[in-house]
């Protein structure tokens, strides 16, 4: 493990020159490069700060080999997503997204959908309207899933809100075995792409008819892979930095 391959491998993923790091930090150049090749220790206040800049633990920055993550997070991209409609549920529970997801499946089986389409894809989103005290009390959360209706199915199946999604434009990443650290993976994914369109956050309102966010999560060659969309015109563009968690 080296420290200063860990903070080399961290800002070039991040694409910052060594100026610009050392800026952000208020280090000369020469620091950084001190840094990166191990002739001097960041002091404990800058790891902390390299840590919340390159969003991960001081642990893990300290002692692991971070160059071994290059390959958890793809790049990012911009994709327009056409319209389509979709019909979702919201559930609030200690383990939503497994709850929510058993229930649409087996919705998606009465109503006939994937008799239609077998391969009928699945997304899901935060539902953020927990109150604290039902998430502190009781250890609530929010999920919403939906599955996207395919042209020409029609059912009257009931037991989920039909709604429609206009075109929109989305920057995209792929975090790979996304549920081996869902809790470090899956946020930095978000981070990620709120630092590539420069963003500290949602807008308070959001587009109408148009999803913020959601993920989709599916199998390749045998690895578990989730796609994160954050719609570009529903975030707040303030900065190159941002709390997002």
């Amino acid at each position: 493990m080296s420290l200063g391959k860990n903070i080399q491998f961290l800002r070039k993923q991040k694409k910052v020159t060594q100026e610009q790091l050392a800026e952000w930090m208020s280090v000369s150049r020469q620091t950084v490069s001190k840094w990166e090749s191990d002739e001097v220790i960041p002091e404990l206040s800058k790891l902390v700060e390299l840590s919340d800049m390159f969003a991960c633990k001081l642990d893990n920055l300290v002692r692991e080999d971070m160059t071994v993550h290059g390959d958890i997070y793809s790049e990012i991209v911009i994709k327009t997503v056409k319209p389509f409609r979709m019909g979702r549920y919201v559930m609030v529970t200690p383990n939503p997204e497994d709850d929510v997801n058993t229930y649409l499946n087996a919705w998606a089986k009465r109503s006939g959908l994937l008799d239609f389409k077998p391969d009928a894809k699945l997304i899901g989103w935060d539902f953020p309207y927990v109150s604290l005290e039902l998430q502190s009390r009781f250890g609530l959360r929010g999920y919403v899933a939906a599955y996207i209706l395919p042209e020409g199915f029609e059912t009257s199946c009931p037991g989920v809100e039909y709604a429609e999604q206009a075109e929109a434009d989305y920057a995209v990443i792929t975090v790979y075995d996304p549920f081996a650290a869902a809790f470090e993976r899956i946020p930095n994914g978000y981070k990620r792409i709120m630092e590539y369109l420069q963003a500290n956050g949602f807008k308070e309102k959001p587009k109408e008819n148009v999803l913020s966010c959601f993920e989709y999560v599916y199998e390749s060659n045998g690895v578990t892979c989730m796609d994160v969309y954050i719609h570009v015109d529903s975030v707040s563009k303030t900065g190159a930095f941002t709390n997002f968690s």
